[in-house]
């Protein structure tokens, strides 16, 4: 991966070639169904394969974003939102939540002794943009973009 770093406000992503918005209840079950889904939807779009760098950014990236969702941005009885879009050179993935006042904070590492707080650091790592959107005032969507190439 290149160019990593946290966009808050990124130009909007062209026209995808395709795309898929789900909407998962927040609990940990969903979160990890979430996480499958990206990663299907992404081999049979890109013709890429399950074990292939940019597959296994796409699952991490997921799960990280679907549990914050979960553990962070759920309201009693709301869900939370998937969305995939495949992009000329990138595949993009979008979690969205109900409660836009808690925003990610900058990925930067917790103190050594801290047993979590580590999964925005993984999101950087493995994606080449990351950010959040806050449209309205119900919801916040963080979304992250992997690139469709492999190094070499």
């Amino acid at each position: 991966m290149t160019d990593h770093h946290r966009t808050d406000e990124a130009e909007p992503p062209p026209a995808p070639a395709r795309h898929l918005t789900v909407r998962f209840s927040s609990t940990p079950r969903r979160a990890h169904l979430a996480r499958h889904l990206a990663v299907q939807q992404f081999t049979e779009w890109t013709d890429l394969p399950y074990d292939s760098e940019p597959a296994r950014a796409v699952a991490l990236v997921t799960a990280e974003l679907a549990s914050n969702a979960v553990r962070h941005g759920r309201l009693p009885g709301r869900d939370f939102r998937l969305g995939l879009f495949l992009l000329p050179d990138r595949f993009r993935v979008e979690v969205t939540d109900t409660r836009p006042e808690r925003l990610p904070p900058p990925a930067t590492p917790p103190p050594a002794d801290e047993t979590s707080g580590r999964g925005l650091l993984l999101v950087q790592a493995y994606a080449d943009q990351w950010g959040c959107t806050v449209r309205d005032a119900y919801t916040k969507t963080v979304w992250a973009e992997v690139q469709l190439r492999t190094a070499g």
